[in-house]
């Protein structure tokens, strides 16, 4: 293992490095079905995609939304299902029309008054309960699809799926299932999709050192037809208080031949089997905070951060059971993001800080490449596509850079709406879910 530091790279007379990229034996559809798209890595093979839009520029529609949210839209075929609260109480699905932007129809999935406060030190009584921070509320979790149903989760415990004509095919709320959710500011994982399965996490402060039985934190998985539960796991870890809480939504990958389920949070970075739940190995004593920004996979190597501006690691598990720190490959002390979720690309990773610094990292040496200050504040993940990535600031502004080991700045594009949903990328355009509207951009 070594560190990575950043040293400035001569970038004076470069041009755009075209970045190869060889695609695995499967077929990469046009579609975007779930959190950080196809493969949960915030990556698109799209191609023919814009790099230049503004408020009358590429703007192929705009659809406004009533409320508002910071869900991802998933998206399959001609539909889109997008998330939102209304009036502060209300939990609406929405499909809308990919050609036309239009709303086809509007379901309400349940109802609950958001909590509010503002960050500060919880007593003992606040930190039996959630808690949501300003910028979010119960629609921050996105929607996942497989093409026959929709299923969406809000920040309340509501669990639904519903076929594409709207009708609902089963709810059921995992606060009333499992317990009252203690994540101090707001649920917002989503749930993923693995064959016939919907599979959820929550991690959540344990409250361990209080009177009375601790708080669960748990993976657990429904069945996608019926909304049974067919597993459930729990996930107790040896953090306590706010270090317990993750923000993230579990990522499935390839662990050789195996099929894994990926989680980290609660100080500690674990797989497991998505058909049984049974966990097959974790690395603990990853020391930080609460954890946004979700895991990424690369390279045969798992990227997180511990929390809260903490390390970044380049993990490769190497075996089951408890691992150990070989199996850390490199860390990046310094720079590190706390909301948004790197991308990797080719053989460069990138990430950007909440106040807008972006770096990029050779993805399996760590040896630093470049860093780049852009404008605003950041809580979107960046997404990759074409050879580019597209950095989406809380502002609306859209700085797209080539994917590419030397710094290239292409554009920069500014919508009028306030932007914290992650991009999605979806048949040749890219779309922009912000408070007042969803945006769709083509070329």
């Amino acid at each position: 293992m070594h560190d990575s530091s950043d040293r400035w790279f001569p970038l004076a007379g470069l041009a755009a490095f075209a970045v190869l990229v060889l695609v695995n034996g499967r077929s990469w559809a046009d579609n975007w079905p779930q959190w950080r798209g196809p493969e949960g890595n915030g990556v698109s093979r799209e191609t023919d995609l814009p790099i230049a839009w503004n408020n009358s520029l590429g703007l192929r529609w705009r659809c406004p939304l009533p409320g508002w949210g910071d869900s991802t839209p998933a998206i399959w075929g001609d539909a889109i299902f997008v998330t939102t609260q209304v009036d502060n109480q209300k939990l609406l699905l929405l499909k809308i029309e990919k050609k036309t932007g239009q709303i086809q129809w509007t379901r309400q999935v349940g109802e609950g008054v958001c909590p509010h406060q503002p960050l500060q030190g919880k007593s003992s009584d606040q930190r039996r309960h959630q808690w949501f921070h300003e910028s979010h509320n119960f629609a921050s979790p996105s929607p996942t699809t497989d093409g026959r149903r929709v299923v969406v989760h809000f920040g309340n415990g509501d669990l639904a799926a519903y076929d594409f004509e709207g009708k609902q095919l089963w709810h059921r709320n995992l606060q009333k299932d499992y317990g009252d959710y203690t994540i101090w500011w707001g649920h917002a994982n989503s749930p993923v999709l693995w064959k016939d399965l919907v599979i959820s996490v929550c991690m959540q402060d344990s409250c361990a050192d209080l009177p009375g039985k601790p708080s669960p934190s748990y993976v657990v998985a429904h069945d996608a037809r019926t909304g049974e539960e067919r597993w459930k796991t729990m996930r107790m870890t040896a953090a306590s208080h706010e270090s317990c809480d993750s923000y993230i939504t579990p990522i499935l990958w390839k662990n050789g031949e195996r099929q894994e389920l990926v989680v980290m949070g609660g100080q500690m970075l674990d797989g497991y089997d998505p058909a049984t739940g049974r966990r097959l190995w974790f690395l603990p004593e990853l020391v930080g905070n609460r954890t946004i920004t979700g895991p990424v996979a690369g390279h045969g190597m798992i990227y997180i951060t511990q929390g809260m501006r903490r390390p970044m690691l380049a993990v490769r598990p190497g075996g089951d059971g408890q691992r150990t720190p070989e199996d850390i490959v490199w860390r990046l002390k310094q720079g590190t993001p706390d909301s948004p979720t790197p991308v990797v690309w080719g053989q460069s990773l990138f990430l950007v800080t909440n106040d807008g610094i972006a770096r990029c990292f050779h993805a399996i040496t760590g040896r630093f490449q470049w860093k780049e200050r852009l404008k605003g504040e950041y809580r979107a993940s960046p997404v990759a596509a074409d050879g580019r990535i597209y950095f989406l600031n809380t502002r609306g502004l859209t700085t797209v850079v080539a994917a590419s080991p030397r710094l290239n700045r292409l554009a920069e594009n500014q919508l009028d709406d306030e932007t914290l949903a992650s991009p999605a990328i979806s048949d040749g355009r890219v779309y922009l879910r912000g408070r007042k509207a969803l945006h769709c951009l083509g070329r």
